[in-house]
């Protein structure tokens, strides 16, 4: 068995950067939930996900079992509690399955704790180096919106991060899971997931301007959007919106806060069934093929909303009149295809995205996924806010929530 070692060392990466914060790209992104193995089928069967790796039982892990799952530059981990007295499990029962920790791959993690603890971040635990004779992880963590957690890595060795994406270790402790049918099925009829790229936090109303600022002073993240109730609202429902952005921009945090309305807005029933308890959305999803993608997913069985066919009747006139205005080509994937899969599709002064939502990923109506394909755009889907809303406010009224 590989002998893994556990200490407060800081990472022995070289440093290249005067900024400890400069985030080289998402890490991976961590699940606590119920059944890591079931969690683990469900994700390959429905999404397409590769089962890589496993650190659980068999390999000396006696606090918890945690799944590698990868697609494209895509990793999650899912993790289950082994006792009653790991802190997933208490957050289990009083949430459901959900993201717990986004993690950013750094050049020291102990260095970029050391410096959002400075800039007022709280520390969710200290430095802990993973190590054996192929390299080491360092990881440390600090406490974002709700239950969330951020946590730092950095990598040496086998384990740097572009070894990692060609299949490498993830870290010490974890095995190659094996043999798996389901794996070699999946390599064979892939869906196309290529990356993360957006995580949207909810949390309590007049908040979104103290994690904003979280955002900006602890992590130096900027404005990157803003949507207020003007832009995201029904008859029903609103909410306001601000995206903040990494200094390279590659990762994006929308954070919502529910608005006032004649009902129940889909914030609001998150935060609700969530244990009142702010917390990770919807996690977006990008591939170079939003059709392709779609349909592989509709055809493994993924649930998705379904968009009202008074959509498509004006849709066209406004996304190629956008496009036409500021000099783009219209869109080019075949528009009654877009309609037939029930892809929402939206444009800006950059060009257009395709986008679809999928309905939760649980029996509580809390997390689901994006399926995003960018053309140009780096929008969120402004011009669908309406549509996707109305979808929304539909599955509310048949859980009774609305």
């Amino acid at each position: 068995m590989t002998t893994v070692t556990a200490s407060t060392a800081p990472s022995t990466r070289p440093q290249h950067t005067t900024d400890p914060l400069a985030l080289v790209d998402v890490d991976h992104v961590r699940f606590w939930v119920g059944n890591a193995k079931q969690s683990a089928f469900f994700y390959a069967t429905a999404f397409g996900f590769q089962v890589e790796q496993i650190d659980d039982l068999t390999t000396g892990n006696r606090t918890s079992a945690q799944y590698l799952l990868t697609q494209g530059n895509i990793r999650f981990i899912l993790e289950t509690p082994l006792s009653k007295d790991h802190p997933a499990a208490d957050e289990i029962r009083r949430c459901g399955d959900g993201i717990k920790d986004i993690s950013f791959n750094v050049l020291d993690a102990e260095s970029a704790w050391k410096a959002a603890v400075r800039n007022g971040g709280t520390s969710a635990y200290e430095p802990v180096t993973r190590s054996d004779a192929s390299g080491s992880v360092t990881m440390a963590g600090i406490r974002t919106y709700g239950r969330t957690v951020h946590t730092f890595v950095s990598r040496t060795g086998s384990y740097a991060l572009p070894e990692v994406k060609q299949g490498g270790k993830f870290m010490p402790g974890f095995r190659p899971i094996g043999a798996l049918a389901l794996n070699e099925q999946n390599r064979q009829n892939p869906c196309g997931l290529k990356f993360v790229d957006h995580a949207v936090g909810n949390v309590e109303e007049g908040k979104m301007n103290h994690w904003v600022s979280w955002y900006e002073n602890v992590l130096g993240f900027s404005m990157f959007k803003h949507f207020d109730d003007k832009d995201i609202s029904t008859e029903y429902s609103a909410l306001m919106s601000k995206v903040m952005a990494s200094g390279n921009q590659l990762i994006k945090f929308p954070i919502n806060e529910p608005a006032a309305g004649k009902k129940k807005s889909q914030i609001l029933e998150y935060l609700e069934w969530h244990d009142m308890t702010p917390g990770v959305q919807h996690l977006a999803l990008r591939t170079d093929d939003e059709l392709s993608s779609v349909a592989a997913l509709r055809r493994r069985g993924v649930d998705f909303l379904n968009i009202p066919e008074t959509y498509y009747e004006g849709v066209w006139a406004r996304v190629d009149s956008m496009l036409r205005q500021h000099g783009h080509s219209a869109v080019k994937e075949d528009h009654q295809r877009i309609r037939d899969l029930g892809i929402l599709v939206d444009a800006d002064d950059e060009g257009y995205l395709l986008q679809l939502f999928t309905k939760p990923l649980q029996d509580r109506p809390t997390l689901f996924f994006e399926i995003i394909c960018r053309r140009g755009s780096q929008s969120f889907g402004k011009g669908n806010f309406k549509a996707l809303f109305e979808s929304l406010e539909l599955e509310q009224e048949r859980r009774g929530n609305l």
